[in-house]
């Protein structure tokens, strides 16, 4: 199946690329298997048992980044399990437009988990108090932020009211994962860069493009589910 539009959002393609192959758990995503439950035993498995990975990063990169951390809100809605996602404003420096999780720059003396849930109270207005951390993901390098970016899986307890910071954020999403692990929604693809074949990770909704650090999170958060 093709992807869908993706609404407006411009990708740097560049003029080497080729598709990558689709994932197992492409045709197998239902809302059966996306409960709590589910993810709170997956991700806690995948935390217990796994090694943090980098990716190949040098480590001259990797002692000049700066650390930040995102916050992944998974929310039980009447459309399933769905994640919480904003627009970054079309103002802002580094990605602006781009879809990202709620997130940025880890403060001095501010843990990775604490910097996740202040920027999400800070950006899209979620207390603190109704998040339940599960667990982190993989590590995340972005070259054109300079960030090394980490991944906190919360999931978002009742339904609180969501309201965007419009000095960063131009839109909150409420995203169904089945809907982000439909066929004609997901793809990858392999494109020719200075730094080597990159795979990048591509999420098309209707009206919008996930891509970059998003798209490679939750590329992760597919993996560890259901693989």
């Amino acid at each position: 199946m093709s992807p869908r539009r993706g609404g407006a959002q411009v990708i740097p393609r560049p003029d080497t690329w080729r598709l990558g192959e689709p994932p197992q758990w492409l045709t197998s995503v239902s809302s059966s298997r996306l409960t709590r439950e589910h993810v709170e035993q997956r991700i806690g498995a995948y935390v217990a048992a796994e090694q943090p990975s980098l990716g190949g990063v040098n480590d001259e990169w990797l002692a000049s980044a700066r650390a930040s951390a995102v916050l992944v809100p998974l929310i039980e809605t009447p459309r399933g399990l769905s994640v919480v996602l904003t627009r970054r404003a079309d103002h802002l420096r580094n990605h602006r437009g781009e879809i990202s999780f709620p997130g940025g720059r880890v403060e001095e003396s501010e843990s990775l988990i604490e910097a996740a849930l202040r920027e999400a109270t800070e950006e899209v207005a979620l207390p603190v108090e109704n998040v339940s951390v599960i667990g982190q993901l993989d590590p995340h390098a972005t070259f054109v932020s300079n960030s090394l970016i980490v991944p906190v899986v919360g999931m978002v307890n009742g339904s609180p009211n969501l309201t965007a910071q419009a000095s960063e954020v131009a839109r909150i999403l409420v995203v169904p994962l089945t809907e982000l692990a439909h066929p004609d929604s997901y793809r990858n693809e392999w494109w020719a860069t200075p730094r080597g074949d990159l795979n990048i990770h591509f999420f098309y909704l209707h009206d919008e493009t996930i891509w970059g650090a998003t798209g490679r999170i939750l590329r992760q958060l597919f993996d560890v589910l259901f693989t």
